[in-house]
């Protein structure tokens, strides 16, 4: 059994092997950038000019107008002091320049200005490289791509850039007494909520999902399950973890050779979750009860996901929050508390029992109370762990 650090810690140490494509730029966004690139090009490109009005060189009263430069022109002038150009915001400022005067600040005559308002020597000019210098990193490998960066990236003609392939899912639900939504349902049966829940909420951290199917409660059903998801880089199932009669689960999974990572958990609720590998693919076995399966998802599974996307920021990322009422617990566990946080205070949900279904849909995250802590008291600073912020 292993702490939910230790957990978290063996998953970023397993071993992985990622593979890359390459895609273009436009639909790059929430992928993982698998290469550090750098900037070929300085931005600006040039000294340009930050505004429409006059370019001159000097400290004078009035300048003669001696030209005109406008955005795309590439003209130079060795302008003499006294003199100016007429330019517009964009436009290369020549070597001579030393200062851009804005037209509101000059009195403009027939081939002169006079100024009315001075300005700071070496004003209104954009230097060359001001904003990035050529061989400055622009992205670094295992940054997530955003609309930001591609325009980063655009900006030094980049037309495709090379990403790390999402990792593929697989799932499969287990269990005689769980019926699909399409299924018939007998007295003592319930529909199936996690398989449907841990689809979508894969699907919504990028990954591909197949869904394999539904297994009876046979060793025999198992390894055919087992045996169809093996190509995948990870496998996920919930129940069948504990320990019970019609439980196939293990046995069918060491029949493949599984390597345990980590085997139970200190946490509640939870503790049955299991992480493991058979060859490259990991397999991550859930909790049956659906709250204990969609907050250990949260805590393992999104980082193990993190993990093989090749993000080089896997860890689950809290959120200072004051928690919003007294809290205790009577047993020395590391326990999930689901809420809602409303950018000042921690919300514990009203009710939220393992099995229950109808709580993640009132919160917007968790927090977890380390083992060693018995109370808190209201207005207590908290690490609240956001799903979907």
């Amino acid at each position: 059994m292993v702490s939910i650090e230790e957990g978290i810690d063996r998953i970023l140490k397993s071993k992985t092997k990622l593979k890359t494509k390459l895609i273009p730029l436009e639909s790059a966004n929430n992928h993982i950038s698998a290469k550090t690139l750098k900037a070929t090009l300085s931005l600006p490109r040039f000294d340009n000019s930050a505004m429409d009005g006059y370019a001159l060189k000097g400290d004078a009263k009035s300048y003669k107008i001696v030209g005109k430069i406008l955005a795309g022109d590439d003209k130079d002038y060795e302008l003499k002091s006294g003199e100016c150009i007429k330019i517009t915001t964009g436009a290369k400022t020549p070597k001579s320049v030393d200062t851009v005067i804005p037209q509101e600040n000059c009195k403009i005559l027939d081939e002169s200005i006079e100024i009315e308002k001075s300005i700071k020597k070496g004003a209104n000019i954009r230097r060359e490289g001001e904003d990035i210098k050529r061989g400055e990193v622009i992205i670094q490998q295992g940054d997530k791509i955003t609309s930001n960066f591609i325009q980063l990236l655009s900006s030094q003609g980049i037309t495709h850039i090379e990403v790390y392939q999402a990792p593929r899912v697989a799932i499969f639900a287990s269990g005689s007494e769980l019926k699909m939504p399409y299924e018939e349902l007998n007295s003592a049966q319930i529909y199936n909520s996690n398989t449907p829940y841990l689809i979508s909420r894969v699907k919504e951290l990028g990954c591909e999902v197949t869904f394999i199917g539904k297994s009876q409660d046979n060793l025999e059903d198992m390894k055919a399950m087992i045996e169809n998801s093996l190509g995948h880089d990870i496998i996920i199932t919930s129940g069948g973890v504990s320990v019970g009669e019609a439980d196939f689960t293990k046995e069918a999974f060491k029949s493949f050779g599984f390597e345990t990572i980590f085997e139970k958990v200190k946490i509640k609720p939870g503790k049955p979750t299991t992480l493991g590998k058979i060859g490259n693919t990991f397999v991550l076995n859930l909790p049956g009860n659906p709250l204990a399966a969609s907050l250990n998802f949260e805590i393992f599974g999104k980082v193990l996901i993190n993990h093989l996307s090749g993000t080089n920021k896997p860890n689950l990322k809290p959120i200072i929050a004051k928690l919003n009422q007294d809290f205790s617990k009577n047993r020395p566990v590391a326990t999930v508390i689901p809420g809602f946080f409303d950018g000042e205070y921690f919300n514990i949900a009203k009710k939220f029992g393992p099995n229950m279904v109808n709580v993640l849909n009132h919160c917007n995250g968790f927090m977890i109370v380390d083992e060693k802590i018995e109370q808190l008291k209201k207005d207590e600073i908290v690490d609240f762990l956001p799903i979907n912020l």
